[in-house]
C-alpha cells in the first residue's frame, strides 16, 4: 500500500525525532497513511570530525550551518529533476507563522522533506538552491527561538498527520478545533456532571442541540475575546476596520448612518414604523451618552455602530448597523459579539428586536444563538433572546 503522505526529517540529532514512533505519527504509519524517515545530516559530511558547521560571513555571534552537507542531503532526498508535490519545510523564527490554515494545506502534499537547522540557522544559499527543485517553506511556531528545528518539525508533523485524509475517525471532531473556524474551541466536560463542587453547565446535559450550538459559539468567542483578541479580525472579512467605544462627537455620522441603514429596514417591513428614521440628532445625542455604544471606523468613515444597555437582568442590545455597501462581510456578527462580551454582571440574557421582514437579520441572530420570543416593542417587530452563560 503506498502512502498518502512521505515525511524525511534532516537533523544532526536524529534521536530527538524519536516521538515519531509513537502518538498520532505512529498510528499513521501503522495505517500505511504516512512513510517517515528520519536522516543524519552527518552522515553527508567528508572530514574527520563530522563538521556541519562555520563561523559567519560578515562577522557575529554564533555558527551557520554549512552549505556542503546540505546540498549533499538534499540531492539525495530530492534529485536532479523538480519534485513535484514536495515541499522542503525549514523551521526557523523569521519564518511564516505556521497555522491551523497552512497544516491543512501541507497535509494535501505528497512529500514533506523537514530540514532542522540549529545554531544560526542554515546557509541561505542552500534554501535559495532548493527552491529551484522543490517548494520551500519557512514556518514559525511563534515569536520566540528554539535550539533547533526539531521540536518545531515534531510539532508540525502532529498537526499535519492528523489531518491526512483517512486518519480521523470521526471528522467532526476536526471541525469543531481551536482556529478551524477562526476562534478559540469553547470549554469541554465529561462525567461526572459534578465534581468537587463545580458542576457541568445545565445546558450542556438539556439535550436541547440549537441551544447547545448557541452556548459553544458564545464560550468561543468570548474565549477568544479574552486569550487572544487578534484573531477576532479573523472572523471580520473587513481589513483595516478600527471599533472602539463611541464618543459625542460621533453623533452627527451615527444619525447619518443610522438613517442610510433603516432605510432599507423599512423597505423590508413595508408599513412598519420604524423608531430609527424618527429620532432627530438630539435623541441620538442622548442615547449615545446614556448607553454603551461602539463604533466601527474604516479609513476615518464609520461604517457601524452597535449600542446596549442593562434593563433589570436583560442585556439590551439595539441599533446594531453596518453601511449598506459593507452588508454581508461579517462586521455586523462581529459588533454583535463584542457587544454581548460588554454585558454588565447582572445580566443573565441577551435580548434585541428586528423586522419581522428582515430576512438577512433574523437568519444572522439565529446563527448567533438568538431564538424568537414573540412580538418586539412595535407592530411588525419580533423580539429575540439569547441566554448568557457565565460557567
Amino acid at each position: 500500500m503506498t502512502a498518502r503522505l512521505r515525511i524525511d526529517v534532516v537533523t544532526i540529532f536524529p534521536d530527538y525525532l524519536a516521538p515519531l514512533e509513537l502518538s498520532l505519527a505512529g498510528k499513521a504509519r501503522d495505517k500505511g497513511l504516512i512513510d517517515v524517515h528520519v536522516h543524519d545530516l552527518r552522515q553527508w559530511t567528508h572530514d574527520r570530525h563530522r563538521t556541519v558547521d562555520d563561523t559567519p560571513y560578515g562577522g557575529g555571534a554564533g555558527m551557520v550551518m554549512r552549505p556542503e552537507p546540505w546540498g549533499e542531503a538534499l540531492d539525495a532526498l530530492l534529485g536532479e529533476a523538480p519534485a513535484t508535490g514536495t515541499t522542503v519545510v525549514v523551521p526557523t523564527p523569521s519564518g511564516v507563522p505556521f497555522t491551523q490554515a497552512l497544516a491543512r494545506d501541507l497535509a494535501t502534499r505528497g512529500r514533506l522533506v523537514f530540514a532542522c537547522g540549529r545554531y544560526e540557522g542554515i546557509d541561505q544559499r542552500v534554501l535559495d538552491e532548493a527552491a529551484a527543485r522543490a517548494e520551500v517553506l519557512e514556518v514559525s511556531l511563534g515569536d520566540y527561538v528554539l535550539n533547533g528545528g526539531e521540536v518545531a518539525a515534531l510539532a508540525v508533523t502532529e498537526a499535519v498527520v492528523r489531518l491526512v485524509p483517512g486518519f480521523m475517525g470521526n471528522a467532526e471532531s476536526l471541525v469543531e478545533e481551536s482556529h478551524e473556524g477562526g476562534l478559540l474551541e469553547y470549554p469541554v466536560y465529561t462525567k461526572p456532571a459534578s465534581w468537587r463542587g463545580h458542576e457541568v453547565p445545565p445546558v450542556l446535559l438539556s439535550g436541547d442541540h440549537g441551544a447547545i450550538s448557541a452556548w459553544r459559539d458564545d464560550q468561543a468567542r468570548r474565549r477568544t475575546a479574552q486569550r487572544r483578541p487578534d484573531l477576532l479580525p479573523v472572523a471580520t472579512p473587513l481589513d483595516g476596520v478600527e471599533v472602539r467605544s463611541a464618543q459625542l462627537a460621533d453623533a452627527a455620522e451615527l444619525y447619518v448612518l443610522q438613517l442610510a441603514c433603516w432605510v432599507q429596514e423599512q423597505h423590508d417591513n413595508p408599513g412598519a414604523r420604524i423608531p430609527a428614521l424618527h429620532e432627530t440628532l438630539d435623541d441620538v445625542r442622548a442615547w449615545l451618552a446614556r448607553d454603551t455604544v461602539l463604533v466601527a471606523r474604516s479609513g476615518g468613515r464609520l461604517v457601524g455602530a452597535v449600542r446596549g444597555s442593562l434593563e433589570g437582568e436583560v442585556w439590551e442590545i439595539g441599533r446594531l448597523m453596518v453601511a449598506p455597501d459593507l452588508a454581508g462581510r461579517g462586521l455586523g456578527r462581529d459588533l454583535l459579539a463584542r457587544m454581548e462580551g460588554l454585558a454588565s454582571a447582572g445580566a443573565t440574557s441577551y435580548a434585541l428586536f428586528t423586522g419581522a421582514g428582515s430576512v438577512r437579520n433574523l437568519r444572522m441572530y439565529k446563527k448567533a444563538g438568538y431564538r424568537l420570543t414573540g412580538a418586539g416593542p412595535v407592530d411588525g417587530a419580533v423580539r429575540l433572546t439569547k441566554r448568557i452563560s457565565r460557567h
